[in-house]
């Protein structure tokens, strides 16, 4: 956890509010394998790493709520009566779908005031937004005594993602973001929202994560319809979500849709069995069958999916020629943001600096790099 930011946050409050916050860790997360499965019901697995949303959180002392972006420095200020989402309202709709999801739920909470910032890059797929979510209505939940559990302040982050930043996301990243466990990642069922912790080892190996730095405007979009796509292939399946579907069930119905529908809904199925099969190879130590998983996992997003990205594959691409590499693939919603990578510890840095130049040379701008740990989920500091 990064100690001066937390500090930054925390004099930024005490600074314009005069007064004593309650300061709440939340991180983003990275997802080892289980791109888009999340919606379909299906299993993934995220887990929480060592970048995170700080956020200081108190009750305010007049009738409207005060909310500071520190990182953009933007303030932004509004009353908690008759709340609805801001067009082009960016973090603001986070913070203001939170509240008003409370509020739904027949909880009073009086104004309040926030300062948050964070190490977590923007647009590159770490889950930034579901991070902020997690932790507004953790402080909220902290500084008004709603005695809600971990779960049901999930469920919140997710209406606001929905309802407000009109993302109809899975359960995914706020799941991670708020149960994650240091040096672990979840084996998440997402129709039961069971889970089975992994304690990770990579044994000689490590994740490097590379930002294309491109959000094509695609995302959210494109998001919405592949959704819809899931959800018409498993109507048509007589089923409530692609979790439940097999190859054979696909086969039966492929005359009936578009071959790019069948395509989509084959690669959920798909993802969902080599997820299974990543934790089962984890299990057994076999790090090098789990790299092999990851690039089958690019080529359906690639191909199948088609929520990759020229920025994206060509980094897969780099990765697959680089015999220090086991696996690496594109996370996240897709249309830019990072690959996940599992490259041979000794050799990550030499691999990173050949990356990023060669990424210079092709597209003529810079990619990041960064190296995370696997952390704990939601917690006041």
């Amino acid at each position: 956890m990064n100690i001066s930011l937390v500090q930054k946050i925390e004099n930024q409050y005490k600074l314009r509010f005069k007064d004593t916050p309650v300061l709440v860790n939340s991180p983003g997360r990275i997802n080892i394998i289980g791109e888009h499965t999340d919606y379909n019901q299906g299993f993934v697995f995220p887990a929480a790493i060592n970048k995170s949303i700080v956020a200081a959180i108190g009750k305010s002392s007049n009738s409207f709520c005060s909310v500071y972006a520190f990182d953009n420095d933007e303030f932004y200020e509004f009353k908690l009566d008759n709340l609805s989402p801001i067009k082009n309202g960016g973090w603001r709709n986070y913070v203001i779908g939170i509240a008003a999801e409370i509020q739904k739920k027949g909880l009073k909470i009086e104004p309040f005031n926030v300062v948050f910032g964070g190490d977590i890059p923007q647009g590159a797929g770490l889950s930034s937004s579901a991070a902020l979510e997690n932790s507004i209505v953790f402080g909220l939940n902290e500084i008004f005594s709603l005695n809600f559990t971990k779960m049901e302040m999930i469920h919140i982050s997710q209406k606001a993602e929905h309802n407000f930043a009109g993302v109809k996301c899975g359960m995914m990243d706020q799941y991670a973001s708020m149960f994650g466990i240091t040096d672990s990642a979840l084996l998440l069922d997402c129709k039961t929202l069971e889970e089975t912790p992994f304690k990770v080892d990579f044994e000689g190996y490590q994740i490097v994560l590379i930002n294309t730095n491109v959000k094509h405007t695609l995302v959210d979009a494109a998001y919405n319809d592949r959704r819809l796509v899931c959800e018409k292939v498993a109507k048509l399946l007589n089923l409530d979500a692609l979790r439940d579907a097999n190859e054979s069930d696909l086969s039966k119905i492929e005359n009936q849709i578009l071959e790019s529908e069948y395509q989509k809904a084959l690669y959920v199925v798909q993802e969902n069995r080599r997820v299974l099969e990543a934790a089962e190879q984890l299990k057994n130590n076999n790090i090098i069958a789990l790299g092999k998983l990851l690039f089958e996992s690019h080529y359906g997003l690639q191909h199948q999916y088609e929520v990759s990205c020229k920025e994206l594959d060509f980094l897969v691409e780099q990765a697959k020629v680089n015999t220090d590499v086991l696996g690496s693939r594109m996370m996240g919603g897709g249309f830019g943001g990072c690959t996940i990578n599992l490259v041979k510890s000794e050799k990550a840095q030499d691999f990173s600096k050949k990356t990023t130049e060669l990424y210079k040379y092709k597209f003529g701008f810079d990619c990041s790099v960064y190296f995370v740990e696997l952390s704990q989920g939601t917690h006041l500091l």
